[in-house]
């Protein structure tokens, strides 16, 4: 069965059981049916570094969604579906606090040292003070939220599945702004969050779609294709803008399912490069290079000025892997079976792999000082340092 019948079939099933606003979920399609692909073997690293576990400490399950942890000053904030919210010494791993949201949680966190926000799947946003977890504020958006708040600038952004961007204010909660647009028929079920960058936010849609707003009053200040729906069913037409657009510098970088991948100038949105490969967990960027972990299985790296392919890395094929996070002369991703894989930056080649509690690394991991930190499915958050 290739790749695209294993999503057919599973579109199919999810289309069967809903009545409006169909999704794809992406945490499912590999493993479709007894004929699906299979993950690699891994096999062992010759001369790998050693990697080890800084410290660990255990917040909640994901479930079904995923939960990405926050860094702000010397703290991780994390948080898990039944509503847990942590605060954790990012140099320590001792635990500061640790309270409820009183709500089903569905995405990860988003901080800034002063507030740490949190949203559900019924619309819920729900605002704590940074330093004890006591509530300060509570929201509510037009539907489900799956990807992390953004909170930065005195705002705090929220994405909604249903295709709106709301802006509030972090002190008071307070609605500032809100920027809606429609929603195709079928889309991909998976965190498209947005990024706030130099004024702009940018937030990638369905249909291939990639929007700049005014931060401060959520005008739209430009917006360009991606990539174009092709193909004669509406499954082979789903072409969302996946993950959590890029910003450095003066580019943007983003990337769709179906699509491809590509850079663009922040201010005009004039286009630098594309390439065409597709993507459930979005793009990276260093000051180099931009990556990609595609549909596939295989970590990609391209020249950010030109585009040009730099390196492949396709011995993690179907094992479902996570964004790529640059760390130094390294670049980190998650997999389905909580294995963490180190790459060499310049060449791809394999230089470390550590485990972790043996459930999915969803979320992107996440750079602290000294080393990189993972959240698993099942909870675990997993501080992680190269020796």
């Amino acid at each position: 069965m290739t790749m695209r019948r294993a999503i057919a079939g599973l579109a199919a099933a999810l289309l069967a059981g809903c009545s409006s606003s169909p999704s794809l979920n992406p945490l499912t399609w590999l493993s479709f049916g007894p004929d699906g692909p299979k993950p690699a073997q891994l096999t062992p690293i010759s001369g790998a570094r050693a990697v080890r576990v800084l410290w660990n400490v255990g917040v909640g399950s994901a479930e079904t969604f995923v939960f990405s942890p926050a860094l702000a000053g010397d703290s991780v904030y994390a948080a898990a579906r039944d509503g847990t919210v942590v605060r954790v010494d990012a140099a320590t791993g001792q635990v500061r606090w640790r309270v409820s949201a009183a709500a089903r949680l569905s995405a990860g966190v988003g901080s800034d040292g002063q507030v740490v926000v949190v949203a559900s799947d019924e619309g819920d946003v729900i605002a704590l003070e940074a330093q004890t977890g006591v509530p300060r504020w509570r929201v509510r958006v037009s539907s489900e939220v799956l990807a992390r708040p953004v909170v930065s600038e005195g705002l705090v952004i929220v994405r909604s599945a249903d295709s709106r961007v709301f802006a509030f204010a972090a002190a008071d909660g307070k609605r500032r702004w809100v920027y809606q647009r429609a929603a195709a028929p079928l889309t991909v079920r998976t965190p498209a969050g947005v990024t706030l960058h130099e004024g702009f936010v940018f937030g990638g849609f369905s249909g291939g779609k990639l929007i700049a707003l005014a931060a401060s009053n959520g005008g739209l200040r430009w917006e360009v294709t991606v990539a174009v729906p092709k193909g004669a069913t509406e499954l082979e037409r789903v072409t969302d803008v996946v993950g959590e657009p890029a910003a450095q510098r003066r580019e943007v970088c983003v990337a769709a399912f179906q699509g491809r991948v590509a850079c663009y100038e922040w201010q005009s949105g004039a286009q630098q490069w594309a390439r065409d490969v597709s993507t459930l967990t979005g793009v990276s960027i260093d000051a180099g290079f931009a990556y990609v972990s595609d549909d596939r299985g295989a970590v990609q790296a391209f020249d950010r000025g030109t585009g040009r392919s730099v390196w492949k890395q396709d011995r993690l094929a179907y094992r479902q892997l996570s964004l790529v996070l640059p760390l130094g002369n390294e670049v980190l991703v998650g997999d389905l079976e909580g294995q963490v894989h180190f790459l060499a930056r310049d060449t791809g080649a394999f230089t470390g792999r550590v485990a972790t509690d043996g459930s999915p690394v969803r979320a992107a991991p996440l750079a602290i000082p000294g080393g990189a930190l993972v959240q698993t499915r099942n909870g675990g958050l997993f501080a992680l340092g190269l020796q």
